[in-house]
């Protein structure tokens, strides 16, 4: 069973070599809806710096962290989960996440860290591409999911170029934007100028 929360923050997990762009339109789009954006770090104050230079300040440290203050934990991909092992800690928390019920969203590098903690052995899951998870040794290959975004009860996936489709997951899960997240998906996923009107109105 499940934490039982009413609490609107969810966590952004960041660290050196993050993905900029794989976590702005949840991030930004989950704020209009009225929930509080967190970062979490290493180490709480430690700046880390993203792929495009861009320096950071974590709000909190991973070690502080707790399932039942959350809504949901954003892994975004990085170089560093493809380097070595630097960024297990995440992808355990993730695991604590899981366990406790509190849903847990990666993207890109980081699905191969879910599947190196062996999250992605028994669920339906996506990547960039299925030789990539293939290369991390996991044994979920045969529930590889070649999707856009791919939920599976609290665990969504995507791979590196689906940021949008990413995001309209996280919302569907979060129960965000009722009624409006498909005219959303159009207007950012596919510019249906039509959508404009159907989101605004």
């Amino acid at each position: 069973m499940g934490i039982e929360s009413d609490t609107k923050t969810v966590h952004l997990a960041v660290y050196d070599t993050l993905a900029d762009w794989e976590t702005g339109h949840a991030t930004a789009w989950l704020a209009r809806a009225g929930y509080t954006i967190r970062t979490v770090g290493p180490v709480a104050g430690e700046p880390v710096t993203t792929i495009a230079g861009i320096r950071i300040v974590p709000d909190l440290a991973l070690a502080d962290l707790r399932a039942e203050d959350s809504a949901l934990l954003i892994l975004p991909g990085a170089e560093k989960y493809d380097e070595g092992d630097e960024l297990a800690p995440f992808t355990a928390k993730a695991r604590a996440f899981l366990d406790a019920g509190v849903p847990v969203a990666a993207i890109c590098g980081a699905t191969a860290g879910l599947a190196k903690e062996g999250l992605l052995d028994d669920r339906p899951h996506t990547s960039a591409v299925s030789f990539y998870l293939a290369a991390t040794g996991y044994k979920g290959g045969e529930h590889y999911v070649d999707a856009d975004a791919v939920t599976d009860g609290d665990l969504i996936t995507a791979g590196p170029t689906e940021p949008v489709a990413f995001a309209r997951e996280i919302f569907a899960r979060l129960g965000a934007y009722e009624g409006k997240r498909d005219a959303w998906y159009r207007l950012f996923h596919d510019s249906d100028p039509a959508a404009f009107v159907e989101l605004n109105s």
